[in-house]
């Protein structure tokens, strides 16, 4: 029996599991029926008769197996829905995956084939019917079958023919007509150019006004056709025809002038229709052609006038075609309309600056040409906002490119002093209106003006760092224009980030990007506002060291500048001790206010980076005043007492910075992340290696001032072992092993130092202190871990 049940039972499993493969199929098969029949009725849209769609089945009401524990549960077959139909639908072909993605690739073959049979084969046939003629044309010229006149008279047959033919094939093959044409406008701009070079047939006015009369011609075609590559086949032939029929006469003002007059209509015909790629093509040929004739062949002494007055008239014609479509489209302005207005813009004021900068009159007056420039957009302004004309975009954008040039006008006209101010008024007031008015376009137009001003400012750094080398350009401390520009560019940010982090106003950019940008924008801020007085810290000492520099002789009567060597010591020891109370403010200010996390980390990455160069950098620049001062005075300078002094303003300044990071790691916006327990870890190794250093550096200090010999060896030793004692003391009674570790490893250093570079040189008076006092030592140390060894290792178990 138990065969026969266990037989069952594998039966059974078989059967739910073809159950649920029905279920699945029938629902499949439901979702395949109402996409046919959707695809059905888009089609039938299109005045398409089709077969009446294909009703779905009503759903089949899904079985749920039985459990397979159950071994001897009786199987129920679906319930039917009683609701279906009882007579047979028409037969439909089985429709499967495969059937529909045959279906999906043969309507993307039939589209493929269509452009290749409508489109691509008749330019590549117009392509070769062109080369073919001029094939046979050669051959035929090569073995004079034809004279020259019979030559040009049947390419222009040619082309005539071509016309024709495409015109009388228009009405009911526009598109094939179109391209018969373009072929056809070809072959009569090369033949008159060949009529003209190569066999002087015709003379160069003749040539010339024929080609108008085609490039007329081809542009009136484009319209009618509404084909934009007939419009730009014209466009090609017309600026080939000047270069084509060139006798290099040098009369510059001719091409000017005929590249006026086609841009004023193809450029016409292009806002008409709006062919934004006729547009640009206008746009690029006169420009390189332009910048080309001012590279190659400008001469500032005969050309100035004129190349002004056509870079202008350039100029105009393409800002006024593009503002006069937008206006009577009433379009709003995307990122490739604005970078055209300002590519137009910035080449028209690039040009202009570079042939106002050759001539001598006007070199010092660029200023006023920038400002020049701010006008024209501020009247085209005030001509939108007056007449109410467009969309606000575009009278934003005037508003920016006056803003823009305003602000870089000033500085060009005092040769770059100033830079950083204007270029900080203008990124706040653009995006005090991109903010507060809720103008993307100021707000993203912000960001760049930012950079510029971030630019600007170091700029300025710079300047005021070379001149505190000099005794002619150092300026004085606190009271000088940097100073002004640095706190006119923090109060500037400090504005910006207020108005980023103010939930009134929220930015037009994602969440994830206007993340990064508030982050970036507080970054910008803390950190101009630390450099603007580190920097003035630098120039004080700078000047300082300019200013006491005196003139040294050799016995060789050679004379050299002799500067005072510690005032680039109290350089940098002050610049350490601001950076230090710098980062204790900010520390302090987030823990009472911003409670911000990842300012909370950098703040501790920072004053751990600090403490380290303090560490190496600071007490060396230290310990070389304490030899300062031990000199007493030299030929030229005085070292006072301040050289010891300082000394204990910085330590204080070191401790004061680790006091704040520990109230740093027990705050929740930094332990909900890291665990109070394990940052402890790492602020003991680096708060107790940094007290083993510094307090090593000042007995020294001290056995120097006193003029205790061998202090590094003697002192350091027994210093190192009771410090070790006093580790392994708070590693006991605060339970914490990483301090009796690093005992132990100091306390292993020091033996190596004695046995390695204490014995070479030490009395025997003085190794009798030393082996005593660390026998003594490690003898406490042992027996503290004998005696608290319950607390020490208990404990922890």
């Amino acid at each position: 029996m138990s065969d026969y049940n266990e037989k069952i039972s594998q039966l059974q499993q078989r059967l739910d599991k073809m159950v649920e493969y029905q279920g699945y199929f029938d629902r499949e098969i439901n979702l395949i029926r109402s996409e046919i029949n959707v695809l059905r009725a888009t089609y039938q849209k299109q005045n398409v008769s089709q077969p009446p769609p294909i009703q779905a089945k009503p759903p089949v009401r899904e079985y749920v197996p039985p459990p397979h524990s159950a071994q001897n549960q009786t199987y129920t077959e679906p319930l039917k829905d009683s609701s279906a139909p009882t007579t047979s639908e028409p037969q439909t072909p089985p429709f499967s995956v495969s059937n529909y993605s045959s279906a999906h690739t043969q309507t993307e073959k039939n589209n493929l084939e269509k452009f290749i049979g409508e489109n691509l084969i008749s330019k590549i046939g117009i392509a070769i019917l062109i080369i073919g003629v001029g094939i046979g044309a050669q051959y035929a010229i090569d073995n004079n079958w034809i004279s020259p006149l019979m030559r040009i008279v049947f390419g222009y047959l040619t082309g005539f023919g071509l016309i024709g033919f495409a015109v009388k094939l228009k009405e009911k093959y526009l598109n094939f007509s179109a391209v018969l044409l373009s072929g056809g406008m070809a072959i009569m701009y090369f033949i008159t150019y060949f009529a003209y070079s190569y066999y002087n047939l015709i003379s160069q006015i003749s040539a010339f006004s024929v080609m108008l009369i085609f490039t007329v011609f081809t542009v009136l075609a484009a319209i009618i056709y509404n084909r934009v590559v007939i419009a730009q086949i014209g466009l090609v032939g017309a600026y080939a025809v000047p270069f084509l029929l060139s006798e290099n006469t040098g009369k510059v003002e001719i091409l000017f002038t005929y590249m006026v007059i086609i841009n004023v209509g193809i450029l016409a015909i292009s806002a008409y229709k709006y062919w934004r790629s006729l547009f640009y093509s206008s746009f690029i040929f006169t420009w390189m052609t332009y910048a080309a004739w001012y590279l190659a062949k400008y001469q500032n002494a005969h050309d100035f006038t004129l190349a002004l007055i056509f870079l202008s008239i350039f100029f105009v014609i393409f800002y006024s075609t593009f503002l006069v479509y937008k206006l009577l489209k009433h379009q709003t302005l995307d990122v490739e309309n604005v970078g055209f207005i300002l590519s137009n813009s910035f080449i028209f004021y690039g040009l202009g600056y570079a042939i106002l900068d050759g001539n001598p009159a006007w070199n010092n007056k660029l200023g006023f040409f920038t400002i020049a420039n701010a006008f024209i957009h501020f009247i085209i302004g005030v001509i939108l906002k007056k007449s109410r004309l467009g969309d606000k975009t575009v009278f934003y954008l005037t508003v920016i490119l006056v803003l823009t040039f305003v602000s870089i006008a000033f500085p060009i006209q005092s040769q770059g002093k100033w830079t950083a101010l204007f270029w900080t008024a203008e990124a706040v007031a653009l995006f005090w209106i991109g903010r507060t008015k809720r103008i993307s376009l100021f707000e993203n137009y912000s960001f760049p003006v930012m950079f510029l001003a971030v630019i600007g400012l170091f700029a300025e750094w710079i300047d005021l760092f070379s001149a505190g080398f000099s005794r002619e350009t150092a300026v004085a401390p606190i009271f000088n224009k940097y100073f002004v520009v640095g706190i006119f560019f923090v109060a500037g940010f400090g504005i910006i980030n207020w108005l980023n982090r103010n939930k009134n106003y929220e930015s037009s950019l994602q969440t994830d990007l206007a993340e990064i940008v508030k982050y970036t924008l507080s970054a910008i801020f803390l950190f101009a506002l630390y450099n603007v007085f580190r920097a003035e810290i630098g120039n004080y000492f700078h000047s300082e060291t300019v200013r006491t520099t005196v003139q040294a002789t050799t016995q060789d009567n050679y004379q050299y500048n002799l500067t005072n060597p510690a005032l680039s010591s109290f350089n940098i020891i002050w610049q350490f001790n601001y950076t230090m109370f710098f980062l204790t403010i900010l520390a302090w200010a987030n823990i009472i206010k911003f409670k911000n996390t990842i300012l909370g980390f950098a703040n501790l990455v920072l004053n751990a980076a600090v403490t380290f160069l303090f560490l190496l950098i600071g007490l060396y620049l230290l310990s070389d005043l304490r030899d300062l001062y031990l000199q007493k005075n030299t030929e030229y300078f005085q070292t006072g007492n301040f050289a010891i002094a300082i000394r204990y303003i910085s330590i204080p300044l070191v401790f004061l910075l680790f006091w704040v990071s520990y109230q740093t790691i027990k705050q929740e916006f930094i332990s909900r992340y890291l665990s109070f327990t394990q940052l402890s870890v790492f602020f003991d190794l680096g708060f107790y290696f940094s007290l083993w250093i510094i307090v090593s550096s000042e007995l020294l200090q001290w056995l120097d001032i006193f003029g205790v010999q061998d202090s590094h060896k003697l002192g350091l030793s027994i210093l190192w072992g009771v410090y070790s004692l006093f580790l392994i003391c708070l590693g006991i009674y605060h339970r914490k092993t990483h301090l009796r570790i690093g005992a132990i490893v100091l306390f292993s250093l020091t033996l190596l130092k004695l046995f390695l570079y204490d014995l070479s040189d030490l009395g025997t008076i003085s190794k009798t202190i030393v082996f005593v006092s660390l026998g003594i030592l490690l003898l406490i140390i042992s027996f503290l871990y004998t005696k608290y060894k319950h607390v020490i290792f208990e404990a922890e178990d």
